[in-house]
Parts: structure tokens; sequence; C-alpha cells
């Protein structure tokens, strides 16, 4: 049956039925022929070797239509609207995997035409807009379709629908007609786009991909768009940043995150720009997350939570941003910030106390606060940033943040893990230097109950005379930390926490 159906279609002679319908006044009637012609060019065969004239045709149908559409004005006939839905459908099938058709296409006109076309109907009025819109659709998919692999065709489109009429396909309501949209962008940009993007006067085209990544997280091309794209430029993520809401800063943070979680660990295609700007927003706003102890719903505590989650995972077995770890007073500013979570959990009870309650029913006392975890994370943050860095040991040691990250060796529902955060914080910070040890022999001198943390760290105190000894001893390693961490005190990417 399909077989027949192929023979029938090759055997239309498309070129003379195109041209009948120039010579007349369009109607319905002329829906079938096009149809017939769209189903053709579905098939690769026919795709590859239809003839010019066909194409030629088409182009004289689209300008007699692009005409009555502009005679018009703002109200259309449905047959003029479904017509030019026809022909682009058929001009999107024709380039499909088809760079002939393409470079034919182009040569044509049919890219300035189209693109013409598309700005009208975007001006009519809505009385007839099922049509409107799905004439909208294919117009869109025939460029997109036009554009790929095809750098003529997708420095033709950009030069004609960037800044403006690329913004106004984005804003489409429409979801499907905005993932279009989405596709056409995703096709044509390259770095030097990336750039333009990232002008002032064109930033609002790159928000307005960011919005769809947060209010249409089912489009799939505003999310490639962002990745493979936006992050790789400083000046673009610079720029964007200043000109969003905190909720959409912490859309684009997210995005960040999940791609520092995916890939190659050493090229996962963010600017070390990109994290040295985000370290210093850190550092600008972090005391805002301290309102949320009274209960605040402040949106910038929502973007500093979100700034240390990338902090956090930026550090983790990312070589490429452990200059971090040098970062001017970024690991001042964590410990300042722990230091005040600290003290605010345990002057009242609010988000940042320490709580117990592991009911499946009732859930952690901050359980539904955006604010649980966080004071893991500042230790987490810490813990990276002393790895193998004797200057960054030294300063936790200064500014007295070793007795405080070994009081957050307890399990606390609001913290799920902190624990073996601290764990893993203190191994770094007393590894190889004898005087973070001292201080922590110093420590259990004055009274802590027992070493059990010293010794799932894999240190212990050593009694002489029945005293605790001058100093720890490193011991074999062993214990919880070895399912989290390897063993340089490095985070495995894959800890999951």
């Amino acid at each position: 049956m399909a077989d027949h159906a192929q023979e029938f279609l090759n055997s239309m002679d498309f070129p003379k039925l195109l041209n009948e319908i120039l010579a007349e006044q369009f109607s319905e009637n002329h829906l079938p022929v096009l149809q017939s012609l769209t189903n053709a060019l579905r098939i690769q065969d026919y795709r590859d070797h239809s003839e010019e004239e066909t194409f030629q045709n088409l182009m004289k149908i689209l300008s007699k239509l692009s005409e009555e559409i502009q005679a018009a004005g703002r109200e259309v006939k449905e047959v003029i609207l479904q017509l030019t839905t026809a022909c682009f459908r058929a001009q999107r099938n024709g380039c499909v995997q088809c760079a002939r058709n393409q470079s034919l296409l182009r040569s044509l006109g049919f890219i300035d035409l189209s693109i013409r076309i598309l700005d009208m109907l975007l001006k009519l009025k809505a009385e007839n807009s099922d049509y409107i819109l799905e004439a909208i659709r294919c117009g869109i998919q025939f460029i997109g379709n036009l554009a790929v692999d095809n750098q003529f065709c997708k420095d033709d489109i950009w030069k004609l629908i960037f800044p403006d009429l690329l913004l106004a396909l984005l804003c489409l309501e429409d979801h499907r007609a905005a993932g279009y949209a989405s596709m056409v962008l995703h096709t044509c940009l390259d770095g030097l786009k990336v750039e333009q993007l990232a002008q002032p006067g064109n930033i609002h085209v790159a928000l307005k991909v960011m919005d769809l990544c947060r209010t249409q997280p089912e489009l799939d091309w505003p999310v490639l768009i962002a990745t493979q794209h936006f992050l790789k430029s400083s000046v673009l993520v610079v720029n964007m940043y200043s000109g969003m809401s905190y909720r959409e800063r912490v859309t684009l943070l997210e995005l960040i995150s999940a791609q520092l979680g995916e890939g190659n660990s050493e090229d996962c295609g963010i600017s070390p720009s990109v994290a040295s700007f985000l370290a210093s927003c850190f550092q600008e706003c972090c005391g805002a997350v301290l309102t949320l102890a009274s209960g605040s719903d402040d949106e910038e505590a929502l973007t500093v939570i979100s700034l240390l989650d990338v902090l956090c995972e930026m550090t983790s077995d990312h070589k490429q941003f452990m200059f971090l770890q040098n970062h001017p007073e970024l690991l001042n500013s964590t410990v300042g910030l722990l230091q005040q979570v600290h003290a605010l959990g345990k002057t009242s009870k609010n988000v940042f106390t320490a709580a117990q309650n592991f009911s499946l029913a009732q859930g952690g006392d901050g359980s539904s606060s955006p604010a649980v975890s966080f004071k893991a994370h500042l230790i987490r943050l810490i813990g990276n940033l002393c790895h193998g860095n004797a200057a960054n040991q030294n300063k936790v040691r200064e500014l007295d943040c070793l007795p405080l990250i070994m009081d957050n060796c307890s399990i606390d529902s609001n913290n799920p893990f902190i624990s073996q955060w601290a764990i893993f914080a203190i191994r770094n910070i007393l590894e190889h230097n004898l005087e973070n040890q001292k201080l922590v022999a110093a420590l259990e001198r004055q009274g802590v109950a027992d070493d059990s943390a010293l010794r799932a760290l894999g240190f212990r105190l050593e009694e002489r005379d029945g005293k605790p000894g001058e100093g720890v001893r490193r011991a074999e390693w062993g214990g919880l930390h070895r399912s989290l961490f390897n063993n340089t005190g490095q985070e495995r990417t894959a800890a999951g926490t």
C-alpha cells in the first residue's frame, strides 16, 4: 500500500499543478495539491531528486500569498492562512537532511520571504488565532530545518530575525511555537552570536531563554541553549545575572549545578571566570540567608543557598576550579557565615537550630525550609577549600573554626549528612598540619567525652603515663567517611550528597 502511494506521488506533475494554482484565485481546492507535495517531500528519494521548477513555482505561490496577507491588513481569510501553512509545511519537509534543497531554497529567496510573512502573521488579529498559530509554527519549523548544518542559511536567518523578531517568537504564549523558536536559536548559535547576545542591547533575548528554562521546563531547547552556549561565556553570564530577579538567578544557578554534575569533570563547559564571579557574588550577599532565621521568605536568601551549592560542586573534583581556594576572602566569608548561622541556631529555635526529629510523619523541624542542609554545605565548602592547602588550613585555625566544626559532628535532622561533612572537613584541615593536630588534641584534653570523632577521621589520641599525649597520631583509615570520599580527602563527584 505504501509503495502504491509513493508511485502515485512520484507520478504527479507538481510543477504543472502548482502553476495551475498560480493562474487561479486561491481557494480550498488548492490545498490537496500542496498537501500531496508535502507528503511527497517526506520521502528521502523524492526530496533528493525533486525538480527545481517545483520550488520555483512554490516560491511564486508563497509570494502571492504574502501579497494577499499584506493587502488584507489585520483580517486575513482563513483559506489564505491555510495555504500559507501548507506552503511552509512543504518547504519544511523539502530541506530535511538535504543540503541541495537548502541551498536551492536559499538562492530562490525563501528565507527573506518566509521571515517577512512570519513578521506579518505576528501582527494579525486573533479572530483566526488557530490558523495564524499553525502557520507561525510551520514557518518557524521551516527556517529551523533550513539552518541545520548550513552556515550560509544560519547567517542569513540570524541577520533577519535577531534580535526583535527572534524575541517576539520566543515570547509566544504557545509553548510549541516557543519551543520551535528555541530550536532555531540553538541551531544558529555560535561563539560570535553568543557575543552579540551578551551586548547590553540584546541581553533581553538571553533573559527570555532563561525565563523559558524556568517557566517551561518541559522544553529541551532552552536548557540546551543555556548549558551548551550561555555558560561558556563569562560576559554573557555576568550580564544575565545582573539583569535577573533573584528567582531567575536561582534557575541559572540550578542549571550550572546540573552541568557540573554531568560528563567529564575537566570539561564541563563552564568558564573559570564564571566561577570567580559567582564566588564574589556569594561573598557580597551571603548575609541575606540569615533572614531565614526570622521566618522570612527572602528570595535573595534562596540565591545565596544556590550559590553555595554551586561553589560546593565547583570545588569538588573539578581541578579547573580549585583556584577558588585562593579566591580573596572566600574562606573568611564562609567561616564567618558558619559562625553566624551556628550562633543563631543556639540563641533561639529557628531553621538553623540542630534538631533530632526523624519522624517520617512529621519530618524534620526545618524540613520545609530552604535552609535545610545549608550549614552542612558551609562545612562542606570549608573542607573543599582546605584540601591540600596549608594556607587555608592555618586560616581555619586562626579563625577559631575547628572547634565549631567539631561541634557539628552530631546528627542533625535539619542538616542531613552534616556529621559526615564535618568529618570530611576536619580530615582535610588536619592533614599534614601539626599545629591543627595539636589544637585538636588540646581540645580533647579539655574534656571532650571521647575521641570517636577523631577515630572516624583516622586519627587517635595516645595516652602517656595515664594522660593524653602531646598530639594525635594517624591511624589506619576507615569508618564512615571512606564511603563518601576518596583516599586523598577530596570529594568524589558521585558522593550524591
